[in-house]
């Protein structure tokens, strides 16, 4: 019955936006006020919020529970979303945008290879560097200025930013997972690089089968080629990702799996591209250095920003999050929300996005109208993420997150490994997040390992971690961010009617995996 009640917002969620077509901002407003009076007034009926909270009053939970979700929807990930959107409107201002498509589509005559490129390749660096929806927002961003419909892009984009989150942002999903399930809170090399490995290998299939559903939704018609490019492209990224969990642990896959990608696709199309006639190749225009720097200097500037504020450079690294970092304790709850001005991924955009922006030619001033174009033109989906961050943490804090994880553990029994990597996807629909799946359900995965006397409890644990990659899918969140930068605001459900089948798919491939490949 617990688990019934609290599944109420999920489902309400689904209903608004896929049944009664109702835009994202809406359909989160309406959730959000629903889950706070679930919280106030059925959870304490039915004895959900757990025994260390339990002393306090339920309005107390809630309140502060909603302060959480605020802070930590503001600081980081809106910051970040407006910064992604704000570095592609630089482009368009500076029309530099125009010379990246040129370039994109001199490259190669192959919609599905460019398309691959950028959502599979490029989406995926951006991922394993950032995170926190840059790999949705720049990516559909771009692809919209490459002249591909909206619907298309923002799908796309969503399906390919997925096996590349559970490592995303320097490794910070598994490497919470791994500490969590870890007396002490700090889990050894070993740990971190065997459960790494195991994610990778349980999202093996989708290394292949999702960039051949991007490829296909691309051109119907190239059937042959779709599955000879995602067979080679697949295969380098699932080799090389587990080869960097395996032995270098959850940092790397992301970043030098994606980076594999990006040159298996360059050898392809070299190899096996469509070849131009020569008129046409005497016709294209040529950029000199200068020209190609100047357009790609925004992207340039924010990915050395990203690497050398990041775990790949550790002094640097440690400095920026010991400083300038603002604490906000939260009564109750008992949780600290903490933010670092210098180190958060938001400012690398920013800072990356302004100097290239300067050297694209536009003045500061102009740059800050830019900005401030960008603010008002996501007012909803602020609302979005607001309201779905801060019913996330109400969910949690009122114990209905972890009723549905033990409704689902005492259904399931023994074929309770198949449905593990449901409660990670849950996870992430819930809170938008890979890590916030990761903390929520990493004890949950462990303990039921336990009682069923799995043989490897590690296993379990990473099946938590590859869900919640399939969940970030259909994340309303990841969809807000996706509707912002194609500018498809008001129209969520319909994207999110377009992703679920795909994240269904996804999710039973997971299970399956978990389940038998054991």
């Amino acid at each position: 019955m617990t688990a019934l009640v609290s599944i109420i917002p999920i489902a309400l969620l689904f209903v608004l936006m896929l049944g009664f077509k109702m835009p994202g901002h809406k359909s989160a407003f309406i959730t959000l006020i629903t889950t706070v009076l679930l919280a106030l007034f059925v959870s304490p009926s039915m004895n959900m919020i757990s025994e260390p909270l339990s002393s306090f009053s339920t309005s107390g939970i809630v309140w502060w529970s909603f302060v959480e979700g605020v802070l930590k929807a503001i600081f980081p990930i809106l910051i970040i979303i407006l910064m992604a959107i704000y570095s592609y409107n630089i482009l368009v201002e500076s029309r530099e945008i125009e010379v990246i498509k040129t370039q994109f589509t001199s490259f190669t005559e192959d919609k599905g290879v460019l398309v691959l490129m950028l959502v599979w390749g490029f989406g995926g660096l951006l991922e394993g560097m950032a995170g926190f929806g840059t790999a949705v927002a720049i990516p559909a961003a771009i692809l919209i200025g490459l002249g591909f419909k909206p619907l298309f892009s923002a799908l796309v984009a969503l399906i390919g930013n997925t096996v590349a989150t559970g490592f995303g942002a320097v490794g910070v999903p598994v490497t919470t997972l791994c500490n969590e399930v870890t007396p002490g809170g700090s889990a050894s090399a070993e740990t971190i690089c065997e459960i790494s490995s195991y994610a990778v290998f349980q999202l093996a299939p989708l290394f292949i089968i999702l960039p051949f559903i991007i490829l296909m939704l691309t051109d119907k018609k190239a059937i042959v080629k779709n599955i000879t490019l995602s067979l080679w492209v697949g295969i380098i990224s699932l080799i090389v990702q587990y080869m960097c969990a395996r032995h270098l642990g959850a940092e790397t896959p992301a970043i030098i799996g994606s980076a594999a990608a990006i040159v298996a696709i360059i050898v392809y199309e070299k190899c096996f591209g469509k070849k131009k006639y020569e008129a046409d190749k005497a016709n294209a225009k040529r950029f000199t250095m200068g020209e190609t720097f100047r357009a790609w200097s925004v992207y340039l500037f924010i990915l050395v920003f990203i690497l050398f504020s990041g775990a790949l450079c550790p002094p640097i690294n440690s400095f920026l999050k010991s400083h300038l970092v603002s604490t906000v304790h939260l009564p109750i709850i008992g949780s600290t929300f903490k933010f670092g001005w210098i180190s958060n991924a938001g400012l690398m955009l920013f800072l990356g996005s302004t100097i290239g922006g300067l050297i694209q030619g536009l003045s500061f001033k102009k740059l800050m109208v830019v900005l401030a174009h960008t603010v008002v033109n996501l007012r909803k989906t602020v609302i979005t993420i607001i309201s779905l961050i801060a019913l996330a943490s109400i969910m949690n804090y009122s114990g209905m997150i972890a009723a549905i994880a033990s409704g689902l553990v005492a259904i399931t029994g023994n074929l309770y490994p198949i449905f593990a990597p449901l409660i990670g996807a849950v996870g992430t629909f819930v809170t938008g997040s890979d890590t916030s799946s990761n903390i929520l359900f990493a004890k949950l995965q462990a303990n039921v390992a336990t009682q069923l006397n799995y043989p490897n409890s590690n296993w379990l644990v990473a099946a938590n971690t590859t869900g919640a990659t399939g969940g970030k899918m259909i994340s309303p969140q990841s969809i807000a961010i996706a509707t912002a930068s194609c500018d498809m605001q008001g129209k969520d459900g319909q994207i999110l009617s377009q992703a679920l089948p795909f994240a269904i798919m996804y999710i039973i491939i997971s299970g399956l995996m978990v389940f038998f490949a054991v």
